[in-house]
């Protein structure tokens, strides 16, 4: 265990803010608990991934209860109410002993749990009607504190190295993969966790989307304008084994994971020098990513963000190429983004979202140009008070190298 691992604690403070915020949501909408499963919500309101349940009553203390491994569960989370169970059937009795009762209503994050495990659960708690809460905690962590947003920022100053290490290491001749390998590498030996998390069971979350020339204008099953090459059929997205020669535009889209926090950011690469309809399509982008910075703001709706940037595609003359080629377009132009790589709100046609302050977004305007090449920009960006600003750190720039 490295001292990265064992320095780093989710404060009493957060841990506190977020039950009491999660427990109005529950009150708000009348379900009177949560059972957390999912790991990513279960680290989040408990500070702790051991294998672990999470009972989230809508009034008063949780209850952690902690299969494998209670000792480790003990020493990472503040929690004051942390029990170790034998079996996941002896849960019900944890909390009719704990509460006196076990609810009659109880929410589970039926967004993700496996409907075999559903049913397991109907059956573990018989006198308990299960529904979904997972749109209520998506909400909570939708909304991030001062102290996440610190630790955010880590995570862009740990991806801004990155993205100079490959400027400094790309070599013509270097495969896409080799690129990739080296540069995830690097990140590693940096605090990168190597896992990304990503909430739909259909998303992989992987680091190496790294595109060179033709391979950046492949279309494929990815839910984003290029998905490349990949390294066969049986993972056919990301990076390939096609060398990349000078002048070439390369698209690094690359996320890291530091401490739990997600950063999701693209910057355009060529050695020595960039074609100019390769150059010209990038700051095209790198205008409509600035311009939605400008505009991004409490109050403003997903959908009206999304249009706008559309009107400035096609203003720029690129609205054919934007977000993927015709039939194939993506409908959106950023996601949320935190303790997973994809989480609410989103800035989509024909979503609603209202944008509040301390949202944090990964806003990515790019084109594609089938079997030419793909171009464009990603950061994190912060809804404040009164707009909006950068979290990531990396230039917003082309990097010629």
């Amino acid at each position: 265990m490295t001292d990265k691992c064992t320095a780093f604690k989710v404060p009493l403070t957060e841990l506190v803010s977020r039950k009491k915020r999660i427990q109005r949501e529950l009150q708000a909408a009348g379900i009177p608990a949560l059972l957390i499963i999912q790991r990513v919500d279960l680290f989040y309101f408990s500070g702790t991934s051991q294998n672990s349940f999470l009972f989230m009553p809508a009034e008063g203390e949780p209850l952690l209860m902690v299969r494998k491994y209670y000792p480790r569960a003990r020493e990472e989370s503040f929690l004051p109410n942390i029990v170790q169970i034998n079996s996941i059937r002896d849960m019900n009795d944890f909390i009719y002993d704990f509460y006196g009762s076990v609810p009659a209503v109880m929410g589970l994050e039926l967004d993700v749990l496996p409907v075999n495990s559903f049913l397991f659960y109907q059956q573990l708690f018989p006198g308990s009607r299960l529904m979904d809460g997972s749109g209520l905690i998506l909400k909570v962590r939708s909304r991030k504190s001062a102290w996440e947003i610190d630790q955010m920022e880590k995570t862009a100053e740990l991806t801004m190295k990155v993205f100079l290490y490959m400027k400094q290491i790309i070599s013509p001749g270097m495969s896409e993969v080799e690129l990739a390998v080296e540069a995830e590498a690097f990140a590693r030996r940096h605090g990168h966790a190597g896992k990304l998390r990503v909430r739909d069971f259909q998303t992989e979350g992987y680091f190496w989307h790294v595109l060179g020339g033709k391979s950046g204008g492949m279309v494929g099953l990815l839910d984003a304008p290029a998905s490349g090459m990949g390294t066969s059929p049986a993972f056919p997205c990301g990076a390939g084994f096609r060398a990349i020669g000078k002048g070439e535009p390369v698209m690094a889209d690359l996320a890291t994971a530091l401490n739990g926090f997600h950063l999701d950011e693209t910057r355009m690469l060529a050695m020595e020098w960039m074609p100019e309809s390769a150059r010209r399509a990038s700051e095209a982008a790198i205008e409509i990513h600035n311009r939605l910075i400008e505009r991004l703001a409490p109050g403003m709706r997903s959908d009206d963000l999304f249009d706008f940037s559309i009107k400035l595609a096609r203003d720029l003359g690129y609205e054919e190429n934007y977000l993927g080629p015709p039939g194939h377009k993506v409908q959106f132009v950023a996601h949320g983004i935190g303790h997973e790589m994809i989480e609410p709100p989103f800035i989509a046609a024909g979503r609603k979202d209202i944008f509040e302050p301390g949202m944090t977004l990964a806003l990515e305007p790019k084109f594609l140009f089938p079997g030419e090449f793909t171009a464009g920009i990603e950061s994190v960006v912060l809804v404040t008070e009164d707009g909006s600003r950068l979290i990531s750190k990396a230039p917003v720039d082309i990097f010629i190298c």
